[in-house]
């Protein structure tokens, strides 16, 4: 049976005079183990707990950024499927607004540091090819809803 995770891809929208162009910026952490690889906040699926529930509780121990400061995007949901010690893994991401670009993110011990980054930067830092597509696939939607 694989392993399941579920998490979200935070983003925030800059506003105020200068913003950059696309003005959408999306939250990695960098884990403090192993290759300390930048990952969206995610985690383990609790037994009897649905996927959205635990991609909602992993991100608010992880980031500390609750239901309360995140908007979930409707249409969009991205699967992973890959192998992790020779055991498959499957990943589901869900996109989430942060309500408020200005609150704060708190790391648990499982996280050393957490950047905002563009979209470019965003894949640079998330390194596997499959989560630079998700991220590339969450900002095509979000384009294609301020079309």
């Amino acid at each position: 049976m694989a392993l399941r995770a579920c998490g979200f891809i935070v983003f925030r929208r800059l506003a105020g005079l200068n913003p950059p162009p696309g003005n959408i910026e999306y939250l990695l952490l960098q884990t403090s183990y192993g290759e300390h690889h930048w990952t969206p906040p995610k985690g383990h699926v609790d037994p009897g707990e649905d996927d959205l529930t635990t991609a909602l509780r992993e991100t608010k121990e992880e980031a500390g950024l609750g239901a309360e400061h995140l908007k979930v995007i409707d249409g969009f949901v991205q699967e992973l499927r890959y192998e992790v010690r020779g055991r498959p893994k499957e990943v589901l991401y869900w996109l989430a607004e942060l309500r408020n670009p200005e609150a704060a993110v708190t790391l648990s011990d499982e996280h050393q540091d957490y950047r905002w980054a563009q979209l470019e930067e965003a894949c640079r830092l998330a390194g596997y090819k499959d989560l630079q597509e998700t991220l590339r696939a969450a900002h095509r939607h979000l384009e294609a809803q301020r079309d």
